[in-house]
């Protein structure tokens, strides 16, 4: 049985922003009821956390909304190999939980663990770190659902792969996917308050640790917080430029400390440091907008003081900024592809009637610096502008063309990114 669940207008994003209009949603209970679904449908998207603040998993009214959470789960550890086979619609707490158990790691995680490992990969989503990739970085092997419902298998090996992995559910439903491990680290955290943005040594403070996340909210030049993230088995590096935080912090001013985890340097497993937020706890309510843009590294700098020179306009509507690092990527429509890259996150208000002029100023001051967004929050770069800033989106349409030439898996998001006719 295909599982179906609910119908148009009753499934929503985990902020609350997005109601999709699909004329259906299932949650199917096994691949081959997948396929059997994927097979009869004309239009499908696939809903992952819905931790996504766009349209892009939305099928449109006449398509239809898939589930990967209640397929069979799966989290095959190699510890020979060093490697893990996990399904697409498991959390990365679950993964990571399972993967420790086997002295195992991953290299990197999101601030957020509570996020589908497929819906992450195929966003662009990236953790932070000066030597981390995105998380898509660890894929070694994509399984999915294609268009006629058969299964197809893209590894590193194949020349497709570039595309396969940040696709944007633009090929077919990922049902599992294989990671790359590591043996298990533990990680120490600190925070640190007031670092002022005059005299930033901004390539300094991006190495100071293993991951490192500056926060303000532009109310004034600099930063509330610095989250600095130390793996145990390598030095430790001085923070000179800040001082030590006295009592617990969250990110965002006035959310509960205790969602946090373990600050004060009180060394902890990996998947207990690396993200921001307790795997056991909602991170927030949802009250919010986001958006992402990734630059080049060295315009970090620059891009800063751009967004100070226009503070008064952003702090109206922000609830916190956070500016980590990403090293480059090879994935082609990866935000860090072939450029090692800052991103800068904003948490707004949520209130789109009052953002998206903000998006939009924000956008034109970051212009000079050649931003691309986080393909899974709110932006208003014109896609036109966009396809000019990867070098490899022509292989990217080729490759969506030859997978899905019928247009299933293409809604009104990639259509128009891919600029392709309504029919397809």
């Amino acid at each position: 049985m295909t599982g179906t669940a609910e119908t148009a207008g009753t499934v929503s994003n985990w902020a609350r922003t997005i109601t999709y209009t699909a004329r259906e949603f299932h949650r199917p209970r096994t691949l081959s009821a997948l396929a059997a679904l994927v097979g009869a449908s004309e239009r499908v998207r696939v809903l992952g956390s819905g931790h996504s603040f766009n349209r892009i998993a939305d099928p449109g009214p006449d398509g239809v909304l898939v589930s990967t959470a209640d397929l069979p789960r799966v989290i095959d550890v190699d510890t020979a190999a060093r490697t893990v086979r996990v399904s697409g619609g498991v959390r990365y707490a679950d993964l990571a939980e399972t993967v420790h158990a086997h002295g195992l790691a991953l290299a990197n995680m999101a601030s957020l663990p509570h996020i589908s490992v497929a819906g992450s990969v195929a966003t662009g989503t990236h953790g932070s770190g000066v030597g981390n990739g995105p998380l898509a970085s660890a894929v070694r092997e994509v399984e999915m659902v294609v268009a006629s419902g058969d299964t197809g298998i893209i590894g590193r090996d194949d020349p497709r792969f570039g595309g396969a992995v940040t696709s944007l559910g633009a090929l077919g439903v990922v049902t599992a996917l294989t990671l790359d491990l590591e043996a298990a680290y533990e990680v120490e955290q600190r925070v640190y308050t007031e670092l002022p943005l005059e005299g930033l040594d901004f390539a300094a403070v991006a190495a100071a640790g293993y991951s490192v996340s500056l926060f303000t909210d532009w109310r004034k030049p600099g930063f509330r917080q610095v989250w600095v993230k130390r793996r145990t088995d390598r030095p430790a590096v001085d923070f000179p430029w800040a001082a030590p935080a006295e009592v617990p912090l969250h990110p965002v001013p006035g959310m509960p400390a205790g969602n946090c985890t373990e600050q004060f340097g009180v060394p902890g497993p990996w998947h207990e440091r690396l993200p921001h937020f307790r795997a056991e706890f909602t991170p927030s309510s949802g009250e919010e907008i986001q958006s992402e843009y990734l630059l080049p590294r060295s315009a970090a700098l620059d891009a800063l003081y751009a967004i100070d020179g226009i503070r008064s306009t952003v702090a109206g509507v922000l609830q916190t900024c956070e500016v980590r690092t990403v090293a480059a990527d090879a994935q082609w429509l990866s935000p860090a592809h072939d450029r090692d890259s800052v991103a800068l996150h904003f948490t707004w208000v949520r209130d789109e009637a009052a953002v998206l002029p903000v998006v939009r100023r924000l956008e034109e001051a970051l212009e000079p610096f050649d931003p691309r967004p986080h393909w899974g929050k709110v932006f208003q770069t014109p896609s036109a502008v966009l396809r000019g800033r990867y070098a490899r989106f022509d292989d990217f349409a080729s490759l969506v063309r030859q997978v899905d030439p019928s247009g299933t898996f293409a809604n009104a998001f990639v259509r128009d990114l891919l600029g392709l006719p309504e029919d397809r």
